[in-house]
């Protein structure tokens, strides 16, 4: 009850969907224009192994900072109106945290001061360009090696070996430990207490994809903790429900006006798998393999947007974007929880990729298509760099035929 009026009381302030002007633009008024004026034109910002910001660990200050005004400022200028900045990607933090160290993504050392508070400036920066900035937590990855020996001497690791668990040649927090999801919350709630940030935002890991031949080990967890489930993938689901339903529960009660939300892997389950699942042949199910019932989230309204990954062209025979948006509208249809569909332009000229990727026009006719259905109220570009680099011209393409001024994100 408590998100459906902090939604309310959000969309009363806002007036009737005014639009978020720039020199020269016209407010939209009535019909058709009225549904457009508030969309969610976003792009992740990924820190993770430097892909997107910094361009490389070790940085002066003062060129991290530029750097990541000029994110921001391409964004502006590509009429978008939201970024998805990754804060937490491994276990670690990009601002003063009390609970992690200092990314290693920022210095080259886990734990080393890098002299300024990313966050808190990115925030700053961000609002001043009327853009929002969504805080972007890996909940469970705590490293993408297995050796905790690298870790900082103050790492929460160090200090609990127990919490965690090598797998597929990485490091998580073992999500079955009551412990270690109220630290998790603890750390990732720790930045929406100190900074005015406009969403908590997961991406889809949760339980780690699948490796073949290797075992997640939460045996001795599962004994512990798991006697009132049917089996070990029900009570790993709950685990991931607990997450998600105490963190958005946490952030109401907070006073914070940020959203919460996640960006899932798009395929819920197959329909050969359930027949309440996406017309798809995927290979992995969210659900099943990483133990995140997606849709369940969405049907008790525990978040306030979802974003599913769907990074598949129009007609690919396994997950074809024209059945999974409609199966998305369908899911969240009533429910209040904002759909945006998360776009893959990193495919757009890759030469790795098949011929529709090729085309600089297939990323806007997947925003054309979303306009059949009024449940998508917007979406999310993978990735920043991408947004900058934009190879073949798709991301012009998708500003010059769907993005004419700059408009508010939804509410």
């Amino acid at each position: 009850m408590g998100r459906i009026t902090r939604r309310g009381f959000t969309a009363a302030a806002a007036g009737s969907a005014a639009l978020l002007l720039g020199a020269g633009d016209a407010v939209a008024k009535g019909g058709a224009e009225a549904r457009g004026a508030r969309q969610f034109r976003g792009m992740w910002l990924a820190t993770v192994a430097n892909l997107d910001w910094p361009s490389r660990p070790g940085l002066g200050v003062a060129q991290q900072r530029a750097e990541l005004l000029a994110l921001l400022d391409t964004a502006v200028r590509r009429r978008l109106n939201a970024v998805v900045l990754q804060v937490r990607p491994t276990a670690d933090a990009f601002w003063p945290s009390p609970y992690e160290p200092w990314s290693q993504y920022l210095t080259g050392t886990q734990g080393r001061d890098p002299g300024w508070d990313p966050l808190g400036f990115a925030v700053r920066e961000a609002h001043a360009r009327e853009l929002e900035l969504h805080a972007w937590f890996n909940p469970y990855r705590v490293a993408n090696h297995t050796d905790p020996a690298k870790l900082a001497a103050s790492h929460p690791v160090r200090l609990h070996p127990d919490w965690a668990v090598p797998y597929g040649g990485k490091l998580y927090y073992n999500p079955g430990l009551p412990e270690v999801r109220r630290f998790v919350e603890d750390a990732m709630l720790d930045a929406v207490d100190r900074y005015d940030v406009d969403g908590v935002h997961f991406d889809d890991y949760f339980y780690p994809y699948p490796v073949a031949g290797q075992v997640f080990d939460d045996d001795a967890a599962y004994a512990r903790h798991g006697a009132d489930f049917p089996d070990r993938g029900a009570w790993r689901r709950d685990n991931i429900d607990r997450l998600v339903r105490e963190t958005g529960q946490r952030i109401r009660r907070s006073g914070s006006r940020a959203r919460l939300g996640i960006s899932p892997f798009a395929v819920w389950r197959n329909r050969a798998t359930d027949p309440l699942g996406s017309d798809t042949r995927a290979g992995v199910q969210t659900y099943d393999d990483l133990c995140a019932d997606t849709r369940k989230w969405v049907l008790e309204g525990w978040i306030d947007y979802i974003v599913p990954q769907v990074y598949w062209h129009i007609g690919f025979a396994v997950a074809d974007y024209a059945k999974l948006v409609p199966w998305w509208a369908a899911t969240v249809r009533g429910t209040g929880v904002h759909l945006y569909i998360g776009e893959a332009l990193y495919k757009a000229g890759d030469p790795a990729q098949p011929a529709p990727w090729q085309d600089p026009a297939e990323l806007s006719r997947h925003l054309t298509f979303d306009r059949r259905y009024p449940e998508v109220r917007g979406n999310v570009f993978f990735t920043a760099r991408d947004v900058v680099a934009d190879r073949i011209g798709a991301m012009a393409r998708v500003v010059a035929d769907h993005y004419p001024h700059r408009v508010r994100p939804p509410r």
